[in-house]
This record gives structure tokens, C-alpha cells and sequence, in this order.
């Protein structure tokens, strides 16, 4: 081959080489940065939404208060009389301690015009109480569909807060007032301050209300037409804040919700991969904002890596890395969200537990007197009993030594029994145990425990019961129901002459029904709606906490059955509904 063919050759053979090698470090690039952008962009995803259980864990946390709090009786009562000063009084010490023990930030009530009538501050200097909040939009929210939520600079105090209301109604449904919780989400984003990353979170206008830098706050992302900025200035939503915008300017679309954007922010023109997530509940977007510079370092060594075979395994195994490390990133994320889902759940039924557990123990304190008395007749029997025994063997008179001995031990025998009765009543038992059993059983147990003050009070019990009944459940708890029951029928009679106890245990076509009758007066019609609510009680002060029926009302549920309240000739009649045993 001619010498002139050969560095032809050569030379068109290092050109090809050369482009080559320039299309593997290009498109190696490509793909490298393709790949990058996606990753990141899957991260920031996750990470979006951590940051948006957070909030929604937040927000539903509270979500619930004004809600059951407008049920209130007495919040009912100052929106009839706003005038009474002492009912004004008393319930703006009781938002106080209520806004204390749920953790939020101000309880208030306002009027039918928005006035505000009570609230948890009214002690400090930036009290609601008399201000006019009729221009806020969760207030007209709640008049027009019951419930309103909204964030807002609040007027009074200057702080940013999120605000949940809930209209107030009286028994035919109108509209009383209007009860609202504010909750200011300072702490939340203190909690933010030392994440990776910018994180904004922008209301419906496309305005910054929250974020883990302080100076990215109150910026526009988007210009505010002059319809929005008059609509602003009218509910004040923002109170004396100036908006400034935050110019951005897009370079590549990554995805629907990932970009690459260009921002001038506070702290100059910097690139930043730009990640969104809608929170349509709240008409929120969460926005993240990474700066790419990783990205950029990773791309560059990616196409160095491109230059040899041997980058290339070398490439392809880091890729394999952080693909693994990725799955272990979100199979622990999806393993600590499971880990905590379980703890929640536990710490509600241990709460739940609880409850029923002190409510059993109030049933005992109720009956402590009367098994005082009960326990101390044999007791007093029996020192009488072992006077008599030592003259007797004085005596030498040995039979009726032994007769004495057999009635002191049938003495002993009832004593063990009752206390032995009591200490299983009292053991805290877990929820969800269920066993066949005779609901009469269950009923002879509790009038058991019952029978002092039966007898004390000269209660006339009659009773019209089927032995035969058997159902699924728990039998200690189904006698701290019973118990509960019994109580507040005896409790109904403490002030009337003739007490008569009924009790009917019958079957109902698949149902086992319990009736629980006295005579005592019955319930106010206007509270029979109530009795199964939690605290309420028609006891004087001291005298109840109102949770015995609450608790009855929930187990009976747990069971599948029912329980429910009515008035009958002379009193009360509660009817206990359970399905019968297979």
C-alpha cells in the first residue's frame, strides 16, 4: 500500500475514532443528564411530600375542634344572651383552658355580625374580644356552608395564621354565631428552617405565605391582576404586608410539575430546579427549590466517564448505586410512615383504653361507701362471732364451737367473693376480647355490686328476664355498661318516694334487648339528644365528669349493637341492643 494510502488511512481512522468518541461523550452526556434531572426530580417529589403530610397532619388535627365545639350548650346559651355578662365571662375562661389543653393558638367566638363575644386571649393586650371579624372570608364561609378555612394575616396581632371556623346553630338549624380556631404555623416552619432546599408554600393568589427562608416570604410568584390586589386589601388578608414579585424566568421543562428556572430571589439570580405539589384541600401549591449545581458536577463527570469502556462499567455501576440507594431512601421513608400510622393507631386505642378504664373506676368510687358498709357487717359478725367461740371452748362445748367456725367461714367465703369480684371488675382490659356468655349473668354480677345501696335506698326491683340469651362480648366491660346504667337510674330516684327499678331482658327477632327503667322523673326533652355526649351531665358540679354514658355508648358500639335513651311513664328508659351469639 502506497505510503501517502496508509496516513490516509490512519488519519481518517483517528477521525472516526475521535467523532466517535465525541457522539459516546455526547450522547453519554445526554443520557447522563436526562437521568439526573429525573432522579433529582423523583427526590424533591418525595420530599414534597413529607413536607405536605406535615401540614395536612396539622391542619386535621384541629380540623375537628370548632365543629364539636359549636355543639356546646353554653356557647349556645351567650349567643342567645351576648349581653350576660357573667355567661360572657365564664365561657371566655373556658375557651381559655380548652385553647390550652388542644394546643391551639386562639378559640373565639363571634356573633351572627361577626363581633367577636369571647376568646381565649381576652386576658392579653391583643384580645379578639370586640373586634369585627365580618369581613373575614372563613366567617362568611361558615354562614353560607356551615365551615370555612382560611390563611390570613390576623389584623389584631400582626401574626400569619391559618383560621378553621364552624357556624353555631340553634335547634331548628339557624345560624347563632360562628366558632373559629386559629392556628399560627410559626413553629411548623421553624421545624423547616434546617431542611435542604427552598421550600414555599403559595396560597390560591400565587403568593408565599410560608417558607424555611424568612425573606423568600410574602413574595408573588405570579403578578396579582387589580381585581385580586382590590379583593386582598378588602379582607385584609395579608394586613400591612407589601407584596413584592418574584421574577422567574423558565429554561427547560423537566415534567409536569418539575422545571428549570432561573429566579431572581433575595439572594441574587441563581439557577434552581423548581418542584411543585398541589394541596387542593387547602388551595395550597408546596413549591421546592434546589439549587442544580450537584447536577451540573455529576453531568460533568458522567461525560469524562463516557471517554473509555472502562468509564463506561465504571458509569454504569455508580448508576446502579444510587438506583439502590434510591429504593433504600424510599423503602425507608414508606417504612417510617408505616412505623408511624402503627404508633398512632396504638396510642389512640391505649387513649381509648383509657377512658373506659377510668370510667370503671369512677362506677367503684361511686359504690365505695355502700361496699364499705357491706364488707364491715361481716366483719363486725364475725369479731361478735369469735367473742362467743372463746367462751364456748371455755366451756368445753366443742359442737357448737364447730357450728361457729362453719358460720365464720361461710362469712369469710362472701367477703372473698366480693372482693375478688371487685379486683376483676377493676383490671384494665383490653378492647377487642369477645366470649359467649349469658347476658343475665352479666346483669346478676352488676346488681351484685349494686346491692348495698340497693338495699340502703329501699329500692324495689323487678325484673322480667330470659336466662336463656346468650351473646358475643366482653363481660367485664359489658358490666361497667350495665353498671353505668344502674347508677344513673339510682341516681335518678336519690330525691323521689317511690323507687322502683325495672329491668326486662328479652329476645328482639335476632337481637338480645335490655331495658333499664326508673322511676325517677325522666330526661328534659331538650337534652335527650345529649346523654351520650362526652362531659355532658345533668348532675350537679363534683357530682359526675359526664363520661359514663359516652364510654357505655362506645363500647356497645365496639360490639355491634346499640344504646339508646327515651322517657317512659316515670322516668328515664335506656334500651341496650346486642346481637345475639351464633
Amino acid at each position: 500500500m502506497p505510503a501517502f494510502l496508509l496516513r490516509y488511512r490512519v488519519v481518517l481512522i483517528v477521525l472516526l475514532i475521535l467523532l466517535g468518541l465525541l457522539a459516546s461523550v455526547w450522547l453519554a452526556g445526554r443520557y447522563a443528564e436526562r437521568r439526573a434531572w429525573e432522579e433529582r426530580s423523583f427526590e424533591a417529589r418525595g420530599q414534597l411530600q413529607l413536607y405536605a403530610q406535615s401540614l395536612h397532619t396539622l391542619v386535621e388535627r384541629f380540623r375537628s375542634v370548632p365543629e364539636v365545639l359549636a355543639l356546646d350548650s353554653d356557647i349556645k346559651a351567650l349567643l342567645r344572651a351576648p349581653h350576660d355578662r357573667l355567661l360572657r365571662d365564664a365561657l371566655n375562661q373556658r375557651l381559655e383552658r380548652l385553647n390550652a389543653a388542644a394546643g391551639s393558638n386562639v378559640l373565639y367566638l363571634l356573633d351572627r355580625r361577626g363581633e367577636a363575644l369571647a376568646a381565649s386571649n381576652w386576658r392579653d393586650w391583643s384580645s379578639f374580644v370586640g373586634n369585627n371579624y365580618a369581613f373575614r372570608p372563613y366567617f362568611q364561609d361558615a354562614l353560607r356552608q356551615s365551615s370555612g378555612r382560611y390563611f390570613a394575616v390576623g389584623v389584631t396581632t400582626g401574626i400569619p395564621g391559618y383560621f378553621l371556623s364552624h357556624a353555631v346553630r340553634d335547634d331548628a338549624g339557624g345560624v347563632l354565631g360562628v366558632l373559629v380556631v386559629k392556628l399560627e404555623l410559626e413553629e411548623l416552619q421553624r421545624e423547616w428552617a434546617g431542611q435542604a432546599g427552598v421550600l414555599l408554600v403559595a396560597d390560591s393568589y400565587g403568593v408565599v405565605i410560608l417558607s424555611n427562608r424568612p425573606a423568600w416570604r410574602f413574595r408573588a410568584l405570579q403578578p396579582l391582576s387589580e381585581r385580586d390586589r382590590a379583593e386582598l386589601v378588602e379582607v385584609r388578608k395579608y394586613a400591612e404586608q407589601a407584596l413584592q414579585p418574584l421574577p422567574s424566568e423558565l429554561r427547560r421543562r423537566i415534567d409536569a410539575s418539575a422545571e428549570w428556572r432561573r429566579v431572581d430571589g433575595p439572594q441574587g439570580r441563581r439557577d434552581y430546579l423548581w418542584q411543585r405539589l398541589a394541596l387542593p384541600e387547602e388551595d395550597w401549591t408546596l413549591h421546592l427549590l434546589v439549587e442544580p449545581q450537584a447536577l451540573v458536577d455529576s453531568l460533568r463527570s458522567y461525560r469524562l466517564a463516557a471517554a473509555g469502556v472502562w468509564m463506561t462499567l465504571a458509569f454504569l455501576l455508580l448508576y446502579l448505586t444510587q438506583r439502590r440507594k434510591n429504593q433504600r431512601l424510599q423503602a425507608g421513608i414508606r417504612e417510617r410512615l408505616e412505623r408511624e400510622v402503627t404508633l398512632r393507631t396504638a396510642e389512640l386505642r391505649e387513649a381509648q383504653e383509657g377512658l373506659v378504664h377510668a370510667a370503671k373506676m369512677a362506677a367503684l368510687g361511686q359504690m365505695s361507701a355502700a361496699m364499705a358498709h357491706e364488707i364491715n357487717q361481716p366483719l363486725t359478725a364475725m369479731r361478735m362471732q369469735l367473742g362467743s367461740l372463746r367462751l364456748l371452748l371455755d366451756s368445753g362445748r366443742e359442737d357448737e364451737v364447730r357450728a361457729g367456725l362453719q358460720r365464720i367461714d361461710g362469712l369469710l367465703q362472701r367477703l372473698a367473693g366480693l372482693t375478688g369480684h371487685l379486683k376483676t371488675f377493676a383490671r384494665k382490659s383490653p378492647a377487642g376480647l369477645a366470649e359467649r356468655l349469658r347476658l343475665s349473668e352479666v346483669l346478676e354480677q352488676a346488681l351484685q355490686l349494686l346491692a348495698p345501696r340497693l338495699r340502703s335506698e329501699q329500692v324495689e326491683v323487678r325484673r322480667a328476664i330470659d336466662d336463656d340469651l346468650l351473646v358475643l362480648g366482653d363481660a367485664i366491660r359489658l358490666e361497667q355498661v350495665l353498671l353505668n346504667l344502674l347508677h344513673n337510674a339510682l341516681d335518678a330516684m336519690a330525691d323521689v318516694d317511690t323507687r322502683v327499678l325495672s329491668l326486662t331482658l328479652r329476645r328482639e327477632g335476632e337481637q338480645c334487648l335490655l331495658t333499664v327503667a326508673d322511676s325517677g322523673g325522666g330526661i328534659p326533652g331538650e337534652q335527650l339528644g345529649q346523654v351520650f355526649e362526652p362531659f355532658f351531665t345533668t348532675k350537679p358540679v363534683g357530682q359526675g365528669l359526664g363520661l359514663g354514658l359516652a364510654v357505655s355508648y362506645g363500647i356497645v358500639r365496639e360490639l355491634g349493637g346499640s344504646l339508646e335513651a327515651a322517657n317512659g311513664e316515670r322516668g328515664a328508659v335506656f334500651s341496650l341492643r346486642l346481637p345475639l351469639a351464633p
